[in-house]
């Protein structure tokens, strides 16, 4: 029961990312708990203008594996990240 929780509100939080009402700086900064174990590329993917191949060009320009999920980033990661969305 708790994983469809978790499913629907990280799929709520993916759809607010589409429509652009979350900023990625905040989730990325301090994410919640339910993100601590998606995957980097499916948040990323949730983007507005973001698709696949734009998805691996970042990571890869950042030096960050495509199978890392949220919680699992380092703080230079995280910062290296921000830095390349930002830009």
């Amino acid at each position: 029961m708790q994983a469809n929780r978790v499913r629907s509100e990280r799929a709520a939080l993916k759809a607010a990312l589409k429509r652009g009402t979350v900023a990625i700086d905040e989730l990325l900064a301090e994410p919640p708990s339910l993100l601590a174990a998606a995957k980097l590329v499916d948040l990323l993917a949730a983007l507005p203008s973001y698709g696949p191949v734009k998805v691996a060009r970042l990571l890869e320009g950042c030096r960050i594996s495509p199978v890392k999920t949220v919680g699992g980033l380092t703080q230079r990661q995280r910062s290296q990240l921000l830095a390349a969305l930002r830009s």
